[in-house]
């Protein structure tokens, strides 16, 4: 299935805009509870008028809240990022570290945001649990652990380390895009043949292609019809 998965997103990826760790961080953390594409929008005027860990240290609260209000709880979040470059200047010399040891221990960062940190902007293998990949998952039966943390571990155990990254990006595009939480596509899922769920949605592929979303749409549909006429599409 990962491998089937790889097949329809080569260009699964990160889809927050980041240059930098502390981007990515930042941008990691005004994602909870928001879409990526809200977040998008917010981060270009955001980072630019606080590039370094020092400018989040000092900040103006009400001028920060008022920046990141779009992507909700603005109040929590301004705190985080506050606290955030406090601690990277204090303890990093304003530099976000590279391990999943230094980076929990952040204000704002729990194990999602370090993987998302490590797997993105350090090259470091990890497994991002977010509400796709545990909804996912679950529904194929890779697991029945509702943890995140222990889902992270298990779905490690069955996943090549080097594959660890691109696994979660591969599947939080699927999750996005066909598999839906309420009414997934799968008459129009390239893993019909090995979801164990399948027919929770629409098996008519017409039906289903209505529910596919985002720019890889013809590809996924492609790749549908492919396997729904026998078709391997790896070995």
């Amino acid at each position: 299935m990962v491998r089937v998965l790889a097949e329809g997103y080569p260009d699964a990826h990160c889809e927050l805009d980041f240059t930098t760790p502390l981007e990515l961080v930042v941008a990691v953390v005004l994602s909870a509870q928001c879409t990526d594409k809200k977040v998008n929008e917010v981060t270009p005027a955001l980072f630019a008028k606080y590039p370094t860990a020092a400018d989040y240290a000092g900040a103006d609260r009400v001028e920060l809240e008022e920046m990141i209000r779009p992507t909700g709880f603005y109040r929590n979040k301004a705190t985080s990022l506050m606290g955030l470059g406090a601690a990277l200047v204090e303890q990093y010399d304003g530099v976000v570290p590279g391990t999943l040891e230094e980076l929990v221990k952040l204000p704002g960062v729990g194990r999602k945001t370090a993987n998302v940190v490590l797997g993105n902007a350090f090259d470091v293998p990890g497994i991002t649990v977010d509400t796709h990949f545990g909804r996912l998952v679950r529904r194929w039966g890779w697991t029945d652990l509702e943890d995140a943390v222990k889902v992270e571990h298990a779905i490690g155990e069955l996943i090549e380390k080097r594959d660890w990254t691109m696994a979660s990006h591969w599947i939080i595009f699927h999750g996005r895009r066909v598999c839906h939480a309420k009414t997934p596509a799968c008459g129009a899922c390239l893993l019909m043949k090995d979801c164990p769920s399948y027919g929770l949605g629409p098996e008519d592929p017409d039906k289903a292609a209505k529910l596919v979303k985002g720019d890889e749409k013809p590809h996924l549909i492609e790749l549908a019809e492919r396997v729904r006429a026998g078709e391997k599409l790896v070995g």
